[in-house]
């Protein structure tokens, strides 16, 4: 689908500039592949603070640190253990976080606190370059939680970001996302790795790329102690301003059928092609590819929103492993 129009109060800056607000403690709006983060100076606790303020976050939720080579894990994390080296080698840059335990001096505030952090190096190019010139200017790694209000439809354009917060947020115009939902999380903080959130990178990717040292993915309830708190784990999160409700085709079908002509104030996003004599109702058609609906996801749910609908009615993603990011995402939205 087609990128929204930047709003004319959108306020983009070079990448230079954006280096150079983000050493002085502002915040700046970064495009990767997964979706635009709100990035400020991880180590920097009021710049971290400006983060939670914005977004409305809860201080205690842990931001991503996004880094700019596997060299500059050490200055963030310690005793990293050797699975979680081999993850980095083999998925960064790419859209996998690691959670590790944290060097207890360093970015406490990024961290809400925990004892670990999430560690991040980010495949798109406009985002490398940015965290290169940032490290030239002393600026180790950029906490960058999504670009919107907390627990909202996350951005994967820089017209969202601007949607968001207006001239309030200098943004780096990337494009649209590529990935288009967050990454995967690895928990490597316990011993062993542990899924904390699905994402484009698979279990069966991380379980190849963890073959030869023995090790597989592990269970959340496998391990007693408990798990650290990450980025958008929340029961409810991702959720537009219009209910979002999952069902299968069939429902769907069979709701607009006895709806009939009476139907409005509806939206519906499914792979199956639906019928309905009400003209009101907004169809949207889901990608059958899952790597193509992920890409899409969040900007259907602003696009929806923005229509005004009341409801949102998407056709639940199959059960492939391929579509558990997607699934995670739709879920959330509707637990909202």
């Amino acid at each position: 689908m087609n990128a929204p129009a930047l709003p004319p109060t959108a306020q983009l800056v070079t990448l230079s500039q954006a280096a150079d607000l983000l050493a002085q403690g502002q915040l700046v709006a970064m495009p990767t592949e997964t979706v635009y983060g709100l990035a400020a100076n991880a180590e920097n606790p009021q710049a971290v603070a400006q983060i939670f303020a914005t977004k409305g976050r809860p201080t205690d939720h842990p931001l991503i640190v996004h880094i700019a080579s596997a060299a500059a894990a050490p200055t963030f994390a310690q005793d990293i253990p050797a699975f979680a080296q081999v993850l980095m080698e083999k998925f960064w840059p790419g859209p996998l976080t690691l959670i590790l335990p944290r060097r207890p001096e360093v970015a406490t505030a990024a961290a809400g606190g925990q004892a670990s952090i999430g560690l991040r190096l980010p495949a798109h190019p406009q985002a490398q370059a940015l965290l290169q010139a940032c490290a030239e200017r002393g600026v180790q790694g950029l906490a960058a939680p999504s670009a919107n209000r907390f627990g909202k439809v996350s951005p994967t354009s820089a017209a969202h970001v601007a949607d968001e917060f207006g001239s309030a947020v200098p943004i780096v115009d990337g494009g649209d996302c590529a990935v288009g939902i967050e990454s995967t999380i690895v928990d490597c903080s316990r011993g062993v790795p542990i899924i904390l959130r699905p994402g484009q990178i698979s279990s069966a990717d991380l379980n190849a790329a963890l073959a030869p040292l023995g090790i597989q993915l592990q269970a959340p309830g496998s391990v007693q102690k408990s798990a650290p708190k990450a980025s958008g784990t929340l029961e409810a999160h991702y959720a537009p301003r219009a209910k979002v409700r999952l069902m299968d085709a069939a429902m769907l079908q069979t709701a607009l059928d006895v709806l009939g002509e009476d139907a409005k104030g509806i939206a519906t996003y499914s792979r199956a092609i639906l019928r309905t004599p009400a003209a009101a109702v907004l169809r949207r058609h889901m990608p059958p590819d899952a790597a193509a609906a992920a890409h899409e996801l969040f900007a259907v749910l602003r696009e929806l929103d923005a229509q005004g609908v009341a409801l949102i009615w998407v056709e639940a993603p199959p059960d492939d492993a391929a579509w558990d990011g997607v699934r995670d995402r739709l879920q959330r939205a509707a637990a909202a």
